[in-house]
């Protein structure tokens, strides 16, 4: 506990110094988050009825977010499984900048569901033993318990790793690498828990699918470590921390292989909707082509897949793939085109058009836009924090019972 605390002593005087860029990123985040709270303010004293949804489209912009984040959370084992269990030493650099962006999306993933369900005094609901938790029949329940335990496992095990190495020590790898065998599979349970939630609602046909599960996944697979590629080329950038060229390209060869499964099960999907249509197509007629005169998400999907297929291509190559700038660019449009897929073309249509044949569109309003900027930019301060704790630790530029901390 005495270690412990000393590091936190150590990492905040720490933390609080850094350059000007350094300043103004953390400056301009703070700003977002605090636009964010007002907006979620306001959000809590006038009720959901502010935001765009409504008892036909009751999932929005903050369920398309956080599907979409389990994903990114989920996409950590891309650097934990090849590095500690095929102890492949080019990602062993990256591991814990991938287990702290776990931690920021998760937590953003936890946000984003309190503010979807109206305010955080109705979150006691699925607290086991206070509320309802209605464990194991309901599939949120399992859902709450994976995303909970991930979260527990991808703090516990890096902060073990860093506290011992903070103290100049070795860590035991009898005492983490069962929690990471365990976090292998956890992972995996997380965004296939979620895919069932959507999977086992019999009135949304267009969730109804066997490849729901696996193209989660691969889609994980894709905006995950394509997040992690960029995180990485600003920590080479603005750091002295070393990440050599081969993890990132290695990285780049996963995105490639996870977006190209990705593009084939979306071609199987559409297949099945458009070859032979049915009643259950008309929410994949609305995303794709509109109906009945409304539609709004029509340049979103068409606009994801294009960049899709044009950043899948490039990255097929590997001239494209070995270039390192060619790569950010091709991660980047990955990693919009899969929150656009992931979010609203996922989650929307599923409403559209309602169990009774209803079309009612959703647009989200600016609270809801402002709240949501808000809880990326708390994630993103929460990963800068973890971030530069673990960067200061390894280059041991913080060490148990320095009496100056360098700068």
């Amino acid at each position: 506990m005495k270690v412990f605390i000393n590091l936190l002593k150590d990492s905040g005087r720490y933390i609080v110094r850094g350059t000007k860029t350094y300043h103004l990123w953390m400056g301009t985040l703070t700003f977002v988050m605090l636009v964010g709270a007002l907006c979620y303010g306001i959000q809590i004293a006038d009720g959901l009825h502010v935001t765009g949804m409504t008892d036909r489209v009751s999932w929005g912009l903050y369920i398309s977010n956080f599907t979409f984040l389990v994903g990114v959370a989920a996409a950590a084992v891309m650097l934990v499984l090849p590095t500690y269990i095929l102890n492949d030493v080019d990602f062993k650099q990256a591991v814990l900048i991938g287990e702290g962006m776990a931690v920021a999306a998760l937590l953003m993933c936890l946000a984003f569901v309190v503010v979807d369900i109206g305010g955080p005094a109705r979150f006691w609901h699925i607290i086991p033993f206070i509320g309802d938790f209605n464990f194991p029949k309901s599939l949120l329940a399992w859902d709450v318990l994976v995303i909970n335990g991930y979260l527990l496992i991808n703090l516990t095990i890096p902060l073990y790793i860093l506290i011992m190495r903070y103290q100049g020590k070795t860590p035991n790898p009898k005492i983490y690498l069962p929690g990471l065998i365990i976090s292998v599979f956890w992972a995996v349970a997380i965004h296939m828990v979620t895919a069932f939630l959507l999977q086992g609602l019999p009135a949304r046909p267009f969730w109804n699918t066997g490849l729901l599960g696996p193209r989660f996944l691969a889609s994980a697979f894709t905006a995950g470590p394509a997040l992690i590629i960029i995180a990485l080329a600003m920590i080479r950038k603005f750091t002295d921390f070393d990440i050599p060229d081969k993890t990132l390209r290695k990285l780049g060869l996963i995105i490639t292989v996870a977006a190209q499964i990705n593009l084939i099960m979306l071609l199987s999907e559409l297949f099945k909707e458009f070859y032979f249509p049915t009643h259950h197509s008309e929410s994949a007629y609305y995303l794709f082509f509109g109906l009945e005169g409304k539609h709004a998400l029509v340049p979103w999907i068409r606009t994801s897949i294009f960049i899709n297929v044009i950043a899948t291509v490039g990255l097929f190559f590997h001239k494209v793939r070995n270039n390192l700038r060619l790569l950010y660019i091709a991660s980047g449009l990955l990693f919009i085109a899969i929150w656009i897929e992931k979010g609203f073309g996922m989650i929307i249509p599923g409403f559209i058009p309602g169990p009774w044949g209803a079309i009612v569109e959703y647009q989200p309003t600016g609270i809801e836009i402002g709240v949501t900027f808000g809880i990326w930019a708390m994630g993103a301060f929460i990963f800068t924090i973890l971030a530069r704790m673990g960067i200061a630790i390894e280059l041991r530029k913080i060490k148990y019972k320095d009496a100056e901390v360098e700068s």
